[in-house]
């Protein structure tokens, strides 16, 4: 005689649980409570609020698309999410401006890097515009270069409170100062989440979107993705004489390295951030040299993937860490784009950065 054991029904919590609070967590939010009303949607995010690390700690830049391969979903998601953020922005009354940005070009062994940029920006349907060394003033009176492109939909917003309006308007149930210690997968149960709290909470599915710590909540379902989070800082100066710049100004990006290089930005509350550089930081969240975590720095160190980063880059990671300790060699590199800036270490010159945050 054949037994049937009944399997008890679970109680969830909710539909779907989505792990972090950042931008991307609550769009993630917003964009599944707005395609299937209804659905029960739970935030778990360890902050005692939303938006506390990497979507609050950058240059608040809507960017437009044109560094990205055309027709790569980078390229395609770009060009149509900015618009949709100016739309959002708009329709919530949300601090934003479409200023449209300079990408200069001072060196002649930046102009076919310059002018693939422009090629690239077409093909992602992106209105750019070509400019001489002459004509770089219509836009930006203290910039000099050889040559410089203006990219006409790229954009400023106040990204938190993007994310509050995202964590507002989705109506799921947001849990702030709830970190996840454990999480128990299964197909036929869905996931049952542990926090430090020791509460337990059910949902038919989840959704990771932990940014800095997304590899490891990944980890914790019994996945094991072959890749890392190997954290970087980004550190900005304020520019004393913020009337230098009327809007956003970028160097010429060299593709062998993974990043932008220092810019220059007015954000929306009228102040001009210089940079940011990237220097490796020794702890996930460690926005200073003084913030280290062993045990995360120790993991970062174990990974070969670091050593790998380390090995190509050694170059351009020495320049970037010397922009990180010296103030002066920070300014050389501003100078290339903004003339008028002076500085030296330890002081504020004329339009010399001034002390500033870290992202």
């Amino acid at each position: 005689m054949v037994q049937v054991t009944r399997v008890p029904e679970i109680a969830y919590d909710c539909d779907v649980l989505v792990i972090g609070g950042g931008i991307v967590g609550l769009s993630t939010a917003y964009a599944i409570t707005r395609a299937a009303p209804g659905t029960r949607v739970t935030v778990l995010e360890k902050e005692p609020g939303p938006a506390r690390h990497q979507t609050g700690r950058n240059s608040g830049v809507i960017h437009s698309g044109i560094y990205y391969r055309p027709g790569s979903l980078k390229a395609r998601y770009a060009v149509r999410g900015a618009a949709e953020m100016v739309k959002f922005c708009a329709e919530y009354g949300i601090p934003h401006a479409v200023t449209g940005k300079l990408i200069v070009a001072t060196d002649r062994a930046e102009l076919p890097r310059l002018h693939a940029l422009v090629q690239r920006g077409r093909e992602n349907g992106i209105p750019v515009r070509e400019l001489g060394g002459s004509q770089i003033a219509e836009y930006e009176p203290e910039v000099r270069g050889l040559a410089a492109i203006h990219v006409g939909t790229t954009g400023i917003c106040d990204f938190v409170a993007v994310a509050r309006q995202l964590a507002h308007g989705s109506g799921a149930e947001i849990r702030y100062g709830t970190r996840v210690v454990r999480i128990d997968r299964r197909p036929e149960r869905g996931v049952a989440v542990l926090t430090a709290a020791g509460d337990v909470v059910r949902g038919r599915m989840m959704v990771n979107c932990a940014g800095l710590y997304s590899d490891e909540i990944a980890r914790l379902t019994g996945d094991d993705p072959d890749v890392r989070i190997v954290p970087f800082r980004g550190e900005y100066f304020e520019l004393a004489r913020p009337e230098l710049v009327r809007g956003l100004v970028y160097p010429v990006p060299d593709p062998a390295f993974p990043f932008l290089g220092v810019h220059l930005t007015r954000g929306i509350d009228g102040g001009v951030h210089v940079g940011p550089n990237a220097v490796p930081a020794l702890a996930r969240e460690g926005y200073e040299w003084g913030t280290v975590r062993a045990r995360e720095l120790g993991s970062t160190l174990a990974w070969p993937g670091s050593w790998r980063i380390a090995r190509r880059h050694w170059r351009y990671g020495a320049g970037e860490l010397r922009r990180s300790l010296s103030k002066g060699a920070f300014t050389e590199a501003v100078r290339r784009l903004l003339r008028g800036v002076r500085g030296r270490p330890g002081a504020d010159g004329g339009g010399g950065p001034g002390p500033g945050g870290t992202a």
